[in-house]
């Protein structure tokens, strides 16, 4: 068995064969990343025409040493636990990575390691690829750990929900109740979701900018999202939905809401007063209390829709996600919303249209990304992990990172260098700004 170049469209093609396969392994993909820097090289392992694994290389210049990273994302298409194959393409790319300068070759497979249910624990019984870990250790490959934190390149845990043979109604009955809860009072306020064009992708930016700034990390420049629309949008690969609220709307129905229930109250005491229905007093008290307590409620409400109005106008930007839809399944990438209007909790309608998405165009997956291992109360990222969990699916433990190392004593220099180089990025990026 050889390693060969092969054209983009002849990748894809075999790409798609695979159950590994995601946006990462894609000729756009490669191109997105060709325009910032990197170069694509797309390779399959043949034997008389048949091709037994195939992957998308990357690699990218280091200034200086005129050498260069490798890097497959998300790894390579191959069946990690056939050795003699695993084996074969290893010393195969090692060859083709060293004539290309490369200090070493970074993956990181999309495939699972062991079985968990939504608490994060294991599932007896369950699948378990060790074995796809210590053949790739056999062959030299450094791993970097089970990890539990988000400190890799791309997530190793994640939490995901099973769409491939269920009914909406099957999905939406593993949601927790408070999660159906907020779905229908987002609804009621008037909140809805659609598809942004590219000259809107400003609006985007406004709300990673928010959320960064929240969340305290850097954000990307806008014309890192525009080139991710240009090379992705056309294909159908990406998607951007923003969530609205309509003021106007949400009035409407608290008003209606409000009416219904005065006209309740009205009937309720007309019929008493006439003895039409048999009501003793405690109960009718009881449940006139009961009306007026909303009904004060929900003109507490139109005031606050008033304050609403006067200070957004008659709609106003909520939040946004940006989804990445290839393979078998839809996955959230990026997304965020606007700090003064977060009580409206914009992202759970975001996402069930995510999810709708996914089943209504025959998706095996809705992929929330990336979560933690650590399901402590403790850890500082739980409450990301409770608000994906409230949605029903599963914990997914991917297999992690590996380094196939080709130059010892480059890839310890890069390594070094490349701590320095971060270690200063990130305290240029919490020094304070100073104020005039």
């Amino acid at each position: 068995m050889k390693l060969v170049e092969i054209s983009s469209n002849k990748f894809q093609e075999l790409a798609k064969k695979s159950d590994q396969i995601t946006f990462h392994q894609t000729k756009q993909w490669g191109k997105l990343k060709e325009s910032n820097g990197w170069h694509a090289y797309y390779l399959s392992l043949e034997e008389k025409g048949k091709s037994y694994a195939c992957t998308l290389m990357l690699t990218k210049d280091i200034p200086i040493i005129k050498k260069r990273i490798c890097y497959c994302p998300r790894g390579f298409l191959i069946d990690y636990k056939n050795k003699k194959i695993l084996r074969n393409f290893t010393e195969e790319i090692k060859e083709f990575a060293k004539k290309k300068k490369g200090i070493f070759i970074k993956i990181d497979p999309y495939v699972p390691y062991k079985q968990h249910n939504r608490d994060g624990a294991l599932v007896e019984g369950g699948f378990d690829n060790s074995e796809a870990v210590e053949n790739l250790k056999e062959l030299e490959y450094k791993h970097f750990g089970f990890n539990l934190m988000q400190d890799t390149l791309q997530p190793r845990w994640m939490h995901t929900i099973p769409i491939k043979n269920r009914s909406m109604d099957e999905i939406m009955a593993d949601m927790e109740s408070k999660t159906r809860q907020i779905l229908r009072k987002n609804e009621r306020c008037g909140i809805t979701t659609r598809e942004i064009k590219r000259e809107e992708l400003s609006k985007f930016k406004d709300i990673m900018k928010h959320t960064s700034d929240r969340r305290e990390f850097v954000d990307r420049p806008l014309s890192y999202y525009e080139n991710m629309w240009d090379n992705l949008h056309k294909d159908g690969i990406l998607k951007i939905m923003i969530a609205e609220i309509d003021f106007d709307k949400y009035k409407e129905n608290v008003e209606q809401e409000r009416k219904k229930i005065l006209n309740e109250m009205k009937d309720r005491f007309t019929k008493k007063k006439n003895n039409t229905i048999k009501m003793n007093e405690k109960k009718f008290n009881s449940r006139q209390k009961q009306d007026e307590e909303n009904v004060l409620r929900l003109e507490k409400q139109l005031r606050e829709i008033e304050n609403y109005q006067y200070t957004y106008g008659h709609k106003a930007l909520l939040g946004g996600i940006l989804f990445l839809i290839y393979g078998n399944e839809v996955l959230s990438l990026y997304g965020g919303s606007m700090k003064s209007l977060m009580n409206f909790q914009s992202a759970y309608t975001l996402h069930f249209e995510g999810i709708k998405y996914a089943y209504e165009h025959h998706f095996s997956t809705y992929n929330f990304y990336g979560i933690t291992g650590d399901f402590r109360e403790e850890n500082p990222l739980y409450g990301l992990y409770l608000f994906k969990k409230s949605f029903g699916g599963e914990v997914v433990e991917l297999i992690g990172e590996f380094d196939l190392i080709l130059n010892k004593f480059w890839y310890r220099t890069y390594n070094f260098s490349f701590k320095v180089y971060h270690g200063l990025k990130n305290i240029k990026n919490k020094k304070p700004t100073k104020k005039n």
